[in-house]
């Protein structure tokens, strides 16, 4: 009887450890909507290299949950309309999981369709990673229960940069230059308010918002910021648009500072050159000489890709994903993403935190100057001899800024 006994409760502590892993094995496919083709498909192409690199680092035991995660792309082509041809193709496809980043008019129509996808199909809800999209409206105005930001918003980074800029003296004369789409309204909007609270000596003697992956010279801006008597550029422009920026800078002798978002992006730390030493900054949550096991991964990802590893929200997600699926016992993602609100998991800079009012990722962010490569900040991105050195971190509790959104859950999430 005792041993009767014993086997019934060996029997219950087996089944019990495997509901833990109940989903072990299973496949979570994953598809990323971004441009792979155009201006600005190097970046989408590169970071599909990552999600490849990452997807086999974090599947089966690399995550507590014992998934295996299967990530494709889409080339949306930079396209609201393509994005969403592309949202049905992927859910067509089983799809529960959607990557997306580059554009955050992007973002706010993908947000809107996978908000009425769910409501008309219950049972077949589909989660929205997303890991560069950086409009605040997307965590505030327009928070969704079935959205998480793994990037820092606008808002946050230039809280950050702000912070540090009111620390620069020889900052006297500043001209914004952006993308004309949300994200550049935005990046204009913060700088705005962020220096007149924190510098208002400052002067703003230029703004310029241009077409989105359209400009091919950019020489004519760079004269009305010389004109303008501008010692500082601020800009959110990324992929080609900052890369032929800086470019035109370089040939047309302009010396001032530039403080961007996305200067260790695709094809800029090439365009950036030795010139650029000592007068670009970037503010972000990641970067070339964080070292330890993100040192580790970017050696291999590069020798295995030629390629440089940048877009950290990828190891985010993953991460995540892992901790969400193990707590919820669940790949559903309904479950799943009640199971992320208020998460926090240990990354690869330390702890960080998934706000739960508007699924918001509250992370370090730093400050990094473009600089020769020595023996201290060795990585050199596109081999180019030069890196992003950290000059300034901005704990989580810094960077974080109030949210005004008004989270609708559905019932039991």
């Amino acid at each position: 009887m005792k041993r009767a006994l014993k086997l019934v409760a060996v029997a219950a502590l087996m089944a019990a450890s495997g509901m833990a892993l109940a989903q072990k094995g299973e496949t979570v496919k994953m598809v990323r909507i971004d441009p792979l083709t155009g201006l600005l498909g190097p970046v989408g192409v590169s970071q599909a290299k990552g999600y490849q690199f990452f997807a086999e680092k974090f599947s089966g035991a690399g995550n507590p949950a014992g998934v295996k995660f299967e990530v494709t792309t889409i080339d949306n082509k930079l396209s609201p309309a393509e994005s969403l041809n592309a949202l049905k193709a992927a859910i067509d496809q089983g799809a529960r999981y959607i990557i997306q980043g580059n554009g955050s008019s992007v973002a706010l129509a993908l947000l809107d369709a996978i908000n009425k996808h769910n409501e008309r199909n219950p049972g077949k809800e589909v989660l929205y990673l997303n890991d560069a999209a950086v409009d605040p409206d997307l965590t505030n105005s327009k928070c969704s229960f079935w959205h998480f930001r793994f990037d820092a918003d606008t808002s946050m980074k230039m809280e950050a940069l702000s912070s540090f800029m009111m620390d620069q003296k020889d900052i006297k004369k500043v001209y914004i230059l952006g993308q004309n789409y949300s994200h550049g309204v935005q990046v204009a909007k913060y700088t705005k308010d962020t220096l007149a609270r924190k510098r208002p000596d400052i002067q703003i003697v230029g703004e310029d918002l241009h077409p989105l992956a359209q400009v091919r010279d950019f020489a004519p801006y760079i004269a009305k910021i010389k004109a303008s008597g501008a010692d500082t550029v601020v800009t959110g422009n990324w992929g080609s648009d900052l890369s032929l920026l800086i470019k035109a800078a370089n040939e047309g002798g302009f010396n001032g500072k530039f403080f961007t978002y996305y200067a260790g992006v695709t094809g800029t730390p090439t365009a950036l050159g030795q010139n650029a030493a000592g007068r670009v900054y970037q503010v972000s949550y990641n970067h070339y000489n964080m070292g330890g096991q993100m040192g580790k991964w970017q050696a291999e990802f590069k020798d295995k890709y030629k390629d440089d590893f940048y877009t950290a929200a990828t190891i985010r997600i993953f991460e995540t994903l892992g901790a969400a699926m193990a707590k919820a016992k669940s790949t559903d993602p309904v479950k799943v993403a009640a199971a992320m609100e208020g998460l926090k998991v240990k990354s690869f800079n330390g702890e960080v935190e998934i706000r739960k009012a508007d699924h918001q990722l509250q992370q370090p962010l730093y400050v990094t100057v473009w600089q020769k490569a020595d023996q201290k900040f060795r990585y050199s991105p596109e081999n180019t001899g030069m890196t992003l050195a950290p000059v300034k971190e901005y704990p989580s509790y810094v960077s974080s800024t109030p949210t005004s959104c008004q989270m609708k859950r559905p019932s039991g999430g």
